[in-house]
């Protein structure tokens, strides 16, 4: 039968062929996603001047840091505690400050100008020595407005680092002592508190519906929990937003609509858990703790069940009805929570609000590692999640500027995928132990989103990359300051196909200069060849020779290799002549 026939029909092909016909394909699709790459890397550059332009047009930058507050604890000395003796030291709880006796006078200190309390080991006398807060030392630890003040008072003024105090009675000073740790531990819980705090925006209050049936849904876990403690309750959508509270009515968590920048409506396809999350525009409070990230799910099956070890016959009656329940009660959630959110989309609407439930794209799902251990990461159309396994991974695709991949060989099995933030003054997200089968996948999305991204063989450095690319205006630009001299502009430096050209050119160059000293090498050797044996030079110099050599037999390629050596020792015997023949006397 005609081979070629078969081959052309397509009825048969060998697998070697079909994978060839795989990378030809595969090959062409990355090549067409590298030209895309760079007219979207072009696009994104002049995009990014554009908007730092109106920024600063706007005056969006950052401002003058705020004026040092000085701190005061009394108005003058008459309104000092009556009992304050000269030579004691005393503890003012209410005026949070210490009263320290200084050659007989008692001078006031604020508490948050101490640095630490020590209370040595006595000897015969009791000690108590008290560090300040001055310059020329570490203040990693010290209250912002501590520091505005000691770079405020630096230039002039003279600062008291430590003061040790001696007494023979050691029931004031160890009582001093008592009352100073707990006031620093009150006044770093406020301080505390009060940065947790800041730059909360005021939420409006919520409107409960009343002419119109409640979207709801009973018997809801929320996460994060209060100190360990699993809570259920009720979640309720209102005229205005959500509503959380629990069976007791002790805890109550509102979430308005104008604040949820995301909400995601994830299914138990293959989870223990159907959830619905909401991501914010400004953090709330929530157990005395900011959170950005709410999250109120239910459980089809126990975590502790999911991962019991115990296994029971495929057969076993009672094992199919566990497995045919569990299969209604995923079903039964399922179209419980996405009839919750159809009715919440219909009555935000209503009201004027436009909320909008997202679900994961499973297919297009990965295997990764954000934080600490192995996750399923999923995209969405605005993000790209995990929020089955806490802490939360929860990125928005709005704010990532570019996407660089490390350790992209050829020997590894798995790469590193950098998520760089448009605010380059914060650390990018990582996701580390990506499977090297879902590159191409995951690139050909971030096409499709209109995300620019590179890749590398190598780990970077990105402390020390954002730290100069937050300091350079020119970044997104071509050329240096000078305006004349170019440069890559943006995160096109990341980019190694263009090093590796060049590179690669210079070793053609470095090729073709050594094989043209091999190639003068090569024909001196067959010039001196050509005087023993002119017949040999002539049959390597037709091409239809080689041809002919290539389609020889093992028996055929035995004996010409015979005749070559025959020929070879002949020519090296009239050479040993020749020689000899030069050394003769009188020759």
């Amino acid at each position: 039968p005609d081979v070629g026939a078969i081959y052309s029909s397509g009825k048969r092909q060998s697998a070697r062929l079909a994978s060839t016909h795989v990378d030809h394909d595969q090959g062409e699709g990355a090549a067409e996603r590298e030209r895309k790459q760079v007219a979207l890397m072009e696009r994104k550059n002049e995009e990014r001047l554009r908007d730092i332009a109106r920024a600063n047009s706007r005056g969006k930058k950052k401002g003058e840091d705020e004026e040092a507050e000085e701190l005061q604890t009394y108005g003058g000395p008459r309104d000092y505690p009556d009992n304050v003796l000269p030579t004691q030291v005393r503890v003012d709880m209410i005026r949070e400050c210490v009263i320290l006796p200084i050659t007989g006078v008692p001078v006031p200190f604020h508490i948050s100008t101490i640095k630490s309390v020590v209370l040595p080991d006595p000897d015969r006398a009791k000690y108590l020595r008290i560090n300040f807060y001055s310059t020329g030392q570490a203040l990693k630890d010290a209250p912002a407005n501590i520091v505005k003040l000691l770079q405020k008072h630096a230039p002039y003024a003279t600062f008291i680092r430590e003061m040790t105090f001696r007494s023979l009675d050691s029931q004031n000073l160890t009582l001093a002592f008592r009352q100073l740790s707990e006031l620093r531990k009150r006044v770093r819980l406020r301080e505390q508190q009060e940065q947790e705090e800041a730059n909360l925006v005021k939420q409006e209050t919520l409107v409960r519906a009343k002419n119109e049936r409640v979207p709801r849904l009973s018997d809801l876990s929320m996460r994060p929990v209060a100190s360990g403690r699993k809570v259920q309750g009720n979640l309720e959508a209102h005229s205005n937003g959500f509503r959380f509270y629990t069976n007791r009515r002790d805890t109550v968590v509102d979430i308005m609509y104008n604040n949820i920048k995301h909400a995601i409506f994830q299914p138990c396809e293959k989870e223990i858990m159907v959830l619905i999350h909401f991501h914010l525009k400004n953090p709330i409070m929530v157990y005395k703790k900011r959170q950005k990230d709410l999250q109120f799910y239910t459980e089809v099956i126990d975590a502790s069940l999911q991962v019991d070890a115990s296994r029971r016959s495929m057969y076993d009656p009672d094992e199919m009805d566990d497995e045919q329940r569990e299969r209604q009660l995923r079903t039964r959630l399922n179209v419980a929570f996405k009839d919750f959110c159809r009715k919440v989309e219909a009555s935000s609407k209503r009201n004027g609000y436009n909320v909008e439930f997202d679900i994961p794209y499973r297919d297009l799902g990965f295997e990764g590692t954000p934080k600490k251990e192995m996750v399923f990461i999923q995209p969405t159309l605005n993000c790209i999640v995990n929020l089955t396994e806490m802490p939360f991974f929860c990125v928005d695709l709005s704010e990532v500027d570019h996407v660089h991949f490390e350790r992209v060989t050829f020997h590894s099995k798995a790469f590193d995928v950098v998520l760089i933030q448009k605010d380059h003054t914060q650390m990018p997200w990582r996701i580390d132990m990506v499977p090297n089968t879902d590159k191409d996948s995951i690139q050909d999305w971030l096409t499709d989103m209109d995300i620019s991204y590179t890749e590398g063989p190598m780990n970077l450095n990105w402390k020390s990359i954002m730290g100069t690319v937050a300091g350079d205006d020119r970044f997104y630009m071509n050329t240096e300051d000078d305006e004349v001299t170019p440069k890559e502009a943006g995160w096109e430096f990341l980019r190694m196909q263009g090093q590796d050209d060049e590179t690669d050119n210079s070793d053609d160059e470095g090729d073709s200069e050594f094989s043209g000293q091999e190639d003068e090498e090569s024909e001196s050797e067959d010039e001196d060849e050509s005087d023993f044996d002119s017949s040999s030079e002539s049959e390597s110099e037709d091409p239809d020779d080689d041809l002919d050599e290539q389609g020889l037999d093992w028996d055929d390629m035995e004996k010409q290799a015979m005749a070559d050596d025959r020929r070879g020792v002949s020519a090296g015997r009239d050479g040993d002549r020749g020689r000899s023949g030069d050394r003769r006397p009188g020759g």
